[in-house]
């Protein structure tokens, strides 16, 4: 308690410091100051960082999350389905998809559940739920629930979506259960062949994608006398996934008619498709019409929407998603809060008034503020340049509980070295020693990098050894970023010898980007004998062979003898493929040298020069030849025969 008053009096402060500062473009850069932008103007300021907000959270004691703690805290019997037919008379679409991701690390007690509550006929399931359980289940250790829960999925003509036969077949593979994956890929081709209403969805969308929608695609769709259900409007939307404007008139075509109502699970299937910003304005459009009828966005939904919001840069419309569904009964997690955060710090600058909103609709719930949180805030206050606020953030986050770790340090000096205020960068280091805070290989990542943006990869270099000198070993991400700091400043031979140093004396293994980047720059300025040792150094390390830029450079300028260099740095025990051959002998001849070709082809060994497409390849290059030289001739011939006439007629 006593904290909280100390930090209730400090923002007291702060507060009086920027009384007037309104203006929205400001408004986070003082965050520190304004934590009562966090609790309702008729509360405490502290009451935000008060414990006993813990017990006064209503998202706590809301129906979905007790259930959810009930399932985690017993095994399935008897007793507890008695406890769930207390808590649950009946249930929602959207209730139901909230317990199973809340469940989703407990695939056993998710297929328990669900079982349960589709038995009971408590609510009106879906192909998008089955769709979201089978991903859940799609586990060593839950295969068996898997293949039934498809069967019946099947029986009771439901479909898996494509996305999540991706994803499932993805997880599959990557836990090597190639048996499973087969068999999974058999099912789900052999359901969409036998699917009648696979068809029917064919023609729908043939009419509806032929044109612009008018009145004719609605008299055409009409003449077809479909016949929908939730299933039929699904397949539909998933269809038109690239076509978010179409789907969303089909959506309200179909919804016309007077047999067929949408539903929840319509709705967050169409809110999936267009969630894009060519169709911004019709998403919103259909969030209101969610809400004014009744219907809640899923948090399977919601999480999908969002992360497609933020990899596309749309991140205003994500913050105003994420305040409606804190809203809402289906709160998203601590961690989607932190990723908003995050994604909103890696502004150039960050929007802290966004920030701002975030971090107010995350405490109005009664959260407290958690480490990853404080970072998100940090992060946007030194990415923005804020410095004195950032401290005071650090301040605060002590009070709370919460020291500050190479996250928050890395931080302060990626915010400094962005603004060119390198030796301070470098003190926070110094800093971070003193509170007993080792800097990790990311921390000293950063600062290098910065050294090595504003051009200085002299002083970038001495960090290096000082990082070393204490103790700290280079990984491939460092290095990368030593490599790209010289090629900037156009030093390709300082890259080269670096590398070829660090990888001798620190045993690092590069990036495969790294190398290709820099056997390119090296035969750029036709240092090939360079650019061999670092094709060497890729076999070493058991990468791929990066042999196109050899080629393309040995066939313009180039000699046999690179060549042959070449292809026995590619050989191991036995000779480069045919193939490699053949890549290098056409790329002679593109250039027109065709003589190094042949010379080339003399030195190969026996299975070379006899392999079908090589001796086609040559084959079809000497009758070309032969052509040319026959053609020449001629000319020459015809030339001669006019100056015999010339000379006749004078």
């Amino acid at each position: 308690m006593r904290g909280v008053k100390a930090i209730y009096g400090f923002l007291k402060t702060i507060d009086s410091l920027y009384a007037g500062q309104m203006c929205i473009t400001q408004s986070l850069s003082h965050l520190a100051t304004r934590f009562s932008l966090y609790t309702s103007p008729l509360e405490p300021r502290y009451h935000a960082f008060h414990p006993s907000c813990f017990n006064q959270k209503l998202y706590l004691s809301s129906k979905p999350d007790s259930v959810v703690e009930l399932l985690l805290a017993n095994d399935w019997s008897d007793g507890l389905e008695g406890e769930l037919q207390k808590s649950c008379p009946s249930m929602t679409h959207e209730t139901v998809v909230y317990i199973l991701k809340k469940l989703e690390k407990n695939p056993e007690k998710v297929f328990g559940f669900f079982n349960w509550v589709n038995n009971k006929n408590l609510f009106i399931t879906s192909s998008s739920m089955y769709s979201l359980l089978l991903r859940i289940l799609a586990t060593k250790q839950t295969m068996k629930q898997f293949w039934i829960t498809l069967r019946v999925m099947k029986e009771k003509g439901f479909f898996i979506d494509q996305e999540a036969y991706v994803t499932i077949l993805r997880t599959l593979k990557m836990a090597k259960m190639e048996g499973d994956s087969v068999a999974l890929t058999h099912f789900y081709n052999r359901m969409m062949q036998e699917s009648a209403m696979g068809n029917v969805v064919a023609k729908v969308v043939d009419v509806i994608s032929g044109s612009e929608w008018t009145p004719e695609v609605e008299n055409d769709l009409a003449r077809l006398k479909i016949l929908p259900s939730d299933n039929f409007v699904l397949r539909v939307l998933k269809e038109l996934r690239h076509c978010p404007l179409k789907a969303f008139k089909f959506f309200h075509w179909v919804g016309k008619g007077s047999d067929y109502e949408h539903n929840s699970v319509t709705y967050n299937a169409v809110a999936r498709v267009i969630a894009r910003d060519d169709s911004i304005e019709e998403f919103w459009s259909i969030i209101e019409e969610m809400k004014s009828g009744g219907h809640e966005m899923d948090i399977d939904t919601y999480v999908k929407i969002s992360r497609n919001f933020l990899k596309n840069k749309m991140i205003e419309d994500a913050v105003k998603l994420y305040e409606l569904m804190m809203d809402g009964p289906y709160k998203p997690s601590t961690q989607d809060c932190s990723v908003l955060l995050k994604c909103i710090s890696g502004g150039d600058p960050p929007n802290l008034d966004l920030v701002d909103r975030v971090v107010k609709k995350y405490a109005s719930c009664g959260h407290t503020l958690s480490k990853a949180i404080y970072d998100g805030v940090h992060r946007s206050l030194t990415g923005a340049g804020k410095f004195d606020e950032a401290e005071k953030i650090i301040e605060v986050m002590r009070n709370d509980g919460y020291e500050p770790d190479n996250i928050t340090y890395s931080q302060l000096v990626f915010g400094l070295c962005k603004v060119g205020r390198l030796e301070e960068a470098c003190r926070v280091l110094d800093e971070m020693e003193s509170c007993g805070c080792i800097p990790d290989i990311k921390t000293w990542t950063i600062l290098i990098q910065g050294h090595c943006a504003a051009n200085e990869v002299e002083k970038a270099l001495l960090c290096f050894a000082r990082m070393i000198e204490k103790g700290g070993e280079a990984d491939a991400d460092l290095l990368d970023v030593l490599v790209d700091g010289f090629l900037n400043k156009k030093k390709i031979d300082g890259a080269y010898n670096l590398l070829l140093e660090i990888v001798g004396k620190c045993h690092v293994s590069p990036w495969q980007a790294t190398y290709k980047k820099l056997i390119n720059k090296l035969l750029e300025v036709s240092k090939l004998d360079e650019a061999l040792e670092l094709l060497r150094l890729m076999k070493q390390h058991n990468f791929p062979p990066f042999s196109e830029p050899f080629v393309k450079y040995i066939s313009q300028a180039g000699t046999v003898t690179d060549a042959e260099e070449f292809l026995k740095v590619l050989s191991v025990k036995n000779y480069p493929s045919s193939s490699t051959y053949l890549h290098i002998f056409e790329s002679f001849f593109k250039e027109g040298r065709h003589y190094e070709a042949k010379d080339l082809l003399y030195k190969c060994p026996p299975h070379i020069r006899t392999h079908n497409k090589i001796c086609e390849l040559f084959g079809s290059a000497k009758s070309s030849t032969t052509a040319s030289a026959s053609l020449e001739k001629f000319s020459a011939a015809c030339n001669k025969l006019s100056s015999d006439k010339d000379c006749n007629q004078i």
